[in-house]
């Protein structure tokens, strides 16, 4: 029986080396609203408004509107603020539907992301299993090596035990003719 070597393993290309080469065949994907500029600019400045800093910016506008407003320093809006309000009306007008824009493009990456990821885990699983069944081949191997060792080993003591037998034989018959 002749003992082949496993096959070597394949060089590892520049797409393995690559750790985010699953998510490449997502790349061609883009949003339901386009990566235009404005969808690009739209989103940034959807993000923007959870900062800390437009939070901050925002009250500090909304606070000296008011202390304006309401020592008499100005007169442009008094108080029951109507146009304070039409301003928050118009932010708000404007934020909901950036949020959803924003919510959306980043749902479709987050499915390109999952839907590679988990081709990743595919590939890993496909992998394990592929040396587990050479780790079994090459346990079924030894054990052959082994059982034919055992044969040699067994061929070996009774040839040995022939020669001793004939030897015997001979040195009976050379010291009884002698």
């Amino acid at each position: 029986m002749s003992i082949t070597s496993p096959p070597p393993a394949p060089a590892p290309s520049s797409q393995d080396k690559h750790h985010f080469r699953f998510h490449l065949p997502h790349a061609h994907l883009q949003s339901a609203f386009g990566d235009d500029w404005f969808a690009l600019k739209a989103e940034a400045f959807a993000r923007f408004f959870g900062t800390p800093i437009f939070l901050i910016v925002q009250t500090c506008v909304v606070a000296i509107w008011i202390i304006l407003n309401v020592t008499g320093l100005t007169k442009f809006d008094i108080y029951p603020f109507i146009l304070l309000n039409l301003a928050f009306s118009l932010q708000a007008a404007y934020a909901a539907p950036l949020i959803l824009l924003a919510q959306t493009r980043q749902a479709d990456r987050d499915k390109a992301h999952a839907e590679a990821d988990a081709q990743h885990r595919e590939d890993l699983a496909r992998a394990s299993e592929e040396r587990q069944n050479l780790a079994c081949q090459q346990a079924e191997m030894l054990v052959d090596l082994l059982r034919q060792n055992t044969q040699l080993t067994e061929l070996v003591k009774d040839l040995a035990q022939r020669i001793e037998t004939l030897t015997g034989e001979m040195h009976a018959k050379v010291v009884k003719g002698g």
